[in-house]
């Protein structure tokens, strides 16, 4: 599957969005990618995920003992990829502002893919592997359905992407005169 297939997937769901957007990590930008419009359709996520789970299998030699996913984004994509890979899919959720493996146990040494929807900074994946290294896990790899930064983030591992899509974000004090004209959304909060 590529970049373009991938785009056409968001746009069947109505999820690729124009506008200004504050995004979870606090920049903002023209375009905002609604996944939840994506993850609310179980074939839509079924072919993105299996075939995000090919590429993962095709890019990481050896066994995955688990695909973790950040809470909340990552949840349903974790678990959709998890399925194609034959490995169990955990979580990490934020417990006093840090990601944390509240729910499972893994033993040390276990190889693990973490799967996110979609990369911007890359945050939550780095924040994840802090979590995951801390319990002697071995990250291998990190996957996501699209990277907006084309392949620019670096999250600490290989970072696998089924699409590459590069849309701008810009810091709330330098944006530009067309979209500092517009009233700014954060998603989430008016049914986005």
């Amino acid at each position: 599957m590529n970049t373009d297939e991938v785009l056409g997937i968001f746009r069947e769901a109505g999820a690729v969005l124009e506008g200004h957007f504050i995004l979870t990590s606090g920049l903002r930008s023209p375009v905002f990618l609604q996944k939840a419009r994506v993850f609310m359709h179980a074939d839509k996520t079924e072919r993105l995920c299996k075939a995000l789970a090919e590429k993962i299998r095709a890019a990481v030699p050896g066994p995955i003992d688990y695909v973790v996913g950040p809470a909340i984004g990552g949840l349903i994509p974790a678990y959709e990829t998890s399925r194609h890979l034959g490995a169990p899919a955990i979580w990490v959720e934020r417990e006093g502002g840090e990601f944390r493996l509240r729910r499972f146990e893994i033993a040390k040494g276990s190889r693990v893919v973490i799967v996110e929807d979609i990369v911007t900074t890359g945050l939550s994946i780095r924040e994840t592997i802090d979590c995951l290294r801390a319990l002697g896990a071995e990250v291998v790899a990190a996957a996501c359905i699209i990277d907006r930064s084309a392949g620019k983030t670096d999250v600490g591992v290989p970072l696998i992407a089924l699409a590459e899509y590069e849309v701008p974000a810009y810091p709330a004090d330098r944006l530009p005169p067309e979209l500092a004209a517009i009233p700014a959304i954060k998603p989430g909060s008016r049914n986005i």
